[in-house]
């Protein structure tokens, strides 16, 4: 990798905006007028040609490791006010420019750099406390998109031995319970009450690793929260049993009938999943980056003849850093 960092690449970058500029962090070089709306930009600019390696191996560099002590470039201003009073905080918009870049931008050659590994230190730009922002700033094909690029993750033999999480490293010193935020990209199911839950991950009594996904969270009088605990396992697995795509975690809901006397105490006892979730129903698991994860639902079927389908689209999973035990 660092021997085609090191030779220039041409990408076509901006040049003398008409307003004052600011980065937009891609690490690209990319500037856009900071009086025009997000979205609205691309009109003014204009453009020059210039080598990339250098710009993205520095990058790169500053984000080894994948946490989310590194600092963003605009660290004295990480927002911008838009019409209405509404912030849009820079670093989340980074990770959406990157995961759906502005047309009007040839993006930078794929073989050149990771671009799973440049997610990875983009979502670890974002400060813990608001990373989950990425839930209503990313829209359904930013998350589509995100399980294409975690995808080539496994290209990189350090990147891909990263966790998004301790308790999800399945390591023995990991803590006992995380909580998480999820959204999907919408498909097959699109119903509020499904698209956006909330799911918990704890360790059993006898190691392993389980989890429960809390539909209708976000809303307490969803008539989603009156369904059974949805209770599942997780397990390392390496690749999506219908597609062969690489993975590295399932959570495997099966019938729903756990044995209780392994989860924490006044946890709900476990009942038969309802439809869909008995349907072998799995969720497929990529690391995306710090605190964050994507995956797809599988109905796998009962019976050997059934197809396999996608219950929905891809699902963003961010971590609630307030809540972890």
């Amino acid at each position: 990798m660092a021997s085609s960092l090191a030779s220039p690449r041409p990408l076509l970058l901006p040049q003398k905006p008409l307003h004052k500029p600011f980065d937009l962090g891609l690490g690209l070089g990319f500037h856009s007028p900071r009086s025009v709306p997000l979205g609205r930009r691309s009109s003014q600019l204009r453009w020059k040609l210039l080598p990339i390696g250098s710009v993205v191996e520095a990058s790169l560099r500053r984000g080894a490791g994948g946490g989310s002590s590194s600092s963003s470039s605009w660290d004295d201003e990480p927002y911008e006010l838009l019409p209405g009073g509404r912030r849009a905080y820079l670093d989340e918009q980074d990770v959406a420019s990157f995961l759906d870049p502005p047309k009007e931008l040839i993006p930078i050659d794929p073989d050149s750099y990771n671009p799973a590994s440049y997610l990875w230190k983009k979502i670890g730009d974002i400060p813990e406390e608001r990373r989950d922002h990425l839930l209503s700033t990313l829209k359904s094909r930013h998350i589509s998109r995100m399980w294409e690029l975690a995808g080539t993750r496994y290209q990189d033999v350090k990147l891909a031995k990263q966790s998004s999480s301790p308790l999800l490293s399945m390591s023995g010193s990991s803590p006992a319970l995380e909580v998480w935020t999820c959204r999907t990209s919408k498909g097959a199911l699109p119903v509020p009450w499904f698209n956006d839950f909330k799911k918990v991950i704890f360790r059993g009594k006898d190691g392993d690793t389980y989890g429960r996904i809390i539909l209708g969270a976000l809303n307490p009088f969803s008539v989603a929260r009156s369904y059974h605990p949805l209770y599942f396992k997780v397990k390392q697995v390496v690749e999506v049993m219908s597609t062969e795509q690489p993975c590295d975690l399932a959570y495997e809901f099966g019938d729903g009938l756990f044995d209780h006397d392994v989860f924490p105490e006044n946890f709900l006892r476990p009942v038969r999943h309802p439809w869909p979730f008995n349907d072998q129903l799995v969720i497929y698991i990529r690391h995306a980056g710090p605190g964050s994860l994507v995956g797809q639902a599988w109905q796998e079927g009962k019976s050997l003849e059934q197809v396999p389908k996608k219950l929905c689209g891809e699902i963003l999973m961010v971590k609630d850093y307030s809540t972890t035990g």
